[in-house]
């Protein structure tokens, strides 16, 4: 073991942040790049596009549970975790490559089905995401401690990847998206397989869960505990899926209703950008810096469930009196202090719920609250939507998700020990 990972430098934290980033940016260019090539390039309708992306949440019930579960038990290549980084994130560089050469793809294997080429290769890539998000977020569990450290891993993992999403958008507006594919393949190449070299991974996994709870030696798995953070943060993202599928239908009523059609493209485009790149800088700013100290100080559900107020209360302004841009900026900037929690704090608030050993298991369970939500947005919200008269109803449900969720969060118990110490790893008095 390096001894930069036995003194948990922040430099330590930047690597193992790194394989989660690669995945992030792949993500990143899959939501920016994904539907514009299918219906520009490819001429695929908007109902066969939806059926592309039906196969990502698919994949990931399937992908991030297996693949937790086998990572749990295997050991190959050094490691129990850096198989499966190495392999999905190889594999991702892959697909990327493959996205803006999928009709050559079509062609050159005789397929003569574009849509089944598309569906191949999205399915593809979002399995090989799913390989590796899992255990690069579950070797930040198996290599920190838990308490302050844990909660530092997630903190800076967001952090940088976060940054990283920014820049994709940015790299995405200003360059387009040829450029962004491009750079992508070489992120997340280099992202996945060059940390994982510098990383030890402990054979054997310590048990640490049972003393948080007062309960003695050994470990123990919450299960109501776990049951109650899956159905939060399902809510959380329930809400969170609704604004970035539909929030385009929002923008063309509200926005641009009176504007040439020759424009609304480009200018519907141009201000999702910026919303989303405001909500990712929001979110990659605040983990570290500000979420990280406050929950030392009060409590990472209790720091987490005020970040879901103050978005619901955000998504409820979207709806109230976003009429313009520059509002919608602003009320973007509010809801991407919730943003910045739900991509941090649950996964160290979840980890010491359950047995270390068995990390990559519950962390596939954990993605189901994130897979089945986006389901459930993709095919259930997307008729009442559509029906409604006023498209404010995507940010009310939004909101009203956001708040429920918060209020399930109030029955997650907080360890006493993770309450009231300082950044600097005291306690506070």
């Amino acid at each position: 073991m390096r001894t930069f990972q036995e003194r948990l430098t922040n430099g330590f934290y930047a690597l193992i942040s790194l394989p989660s980033t690669a995945m992030g940016f792949a993500l990143s260019i899959q939501i920016s790049a994904l539907s514009w090539l299918l219906t520009t390039k490819y001429h695929l309708d908007i109902h066969q596009v939806g059926f592309v992306w039906a196969a990502g949440p698919l994949a990931g019930i399937v992908g991030q549970v297996v693949i937790g579960l086998i990572s749990d038990r295997v050991w190959f290549w050094g490691g129990r975790r850096r198989p499966f980084i190495l392999i999905g994130g190889t594999l991702a560089a892959l697909m990327l490559l493959a996205l803006p050469n999928i009709d050559l793809i079509n062609e050159t294997l005789g397929i003569g089905h574009l849509l089944a080429v598309a569906i191949a290769v999205a399915l593809t890539l979002d399995l090989a995401i799913n390989i590796s998000f899992n255990p690069t977020r579950s070797i930040i569990a198996d290599v920190t401690p838990e308490g302050e450290a844990r909660t530092k891993g997630y903190t800076w993992m967001q952090t940088i990847s976060g940054f990283f999403g920014v820049v994709a958008y940015v790299i995405g507006a200003v360059a387009g998206n040829y450029v962004l594919i491009s750079v992508g393949v070489g992120v997340v190449f280099l992202c996945s397989v060059v940390p994982v070299v510098f990383i030890t991974e402990r054979r054997e996994l310590q048990t640490e869960a049972a003393h948080n709870y007062g309960g003695g030696s050994g470990t123990a798995t919450r299960w109501g505990e776990l049951f109650r953070i899956y159905i939060a943060h399902g809510f959380s993202w329930i809400g969170v899926q609704t604004m970035f599928v539909y929030i385009i239908a929002f923008i063309h009523q509200k926005m641009l209703a009176t504007a040439d059609p020759g424009v609304v493209a480009e200018e519907s485009g141009r201000i999702i950008a910026i919303s989303f790149a405001i909500l990712n800088t929001v979110g990659f700013l605040l983990p570290a810096p500000i979420l990280e100290p406050l929950a030392m100080r009060f409590g990472r559900v209790r720091v987490h469930l005020t970040a879901l107020a103050i978005m619901a209360a955000g998504y409820f302004a979207i709806a109230a009196s976003a009429a313009g841009p520059l509002m919608l900026y602003l009320l973007m900037g509010v809801v991407g202090i919730g943003w910045a929690s739900i991509v941090s704090l649950p996964f160290a608030i979840m980890t010491e719920k359950v047995e270390k050993s068995r990390m990559g298991f519950f962390m596939g369970i954990f993605n189901l609250s994130v897979v089945l939500p986006q389901l459930f947005v993709s095919l259930v919200l997307g008729t009442v939507i559509q029906r409604a008269a006023d498209k404010s109803i995507i940010f009310l449900i939004s909101g009203l998700t956001l708040a429920v969720s918060a209020v399930v969060w109030l029955l997650v118990h907080e360890p006493k020990q993770n309450i009231g110490t300082d950044p600097a790893g005291g306690r506070s008095h």
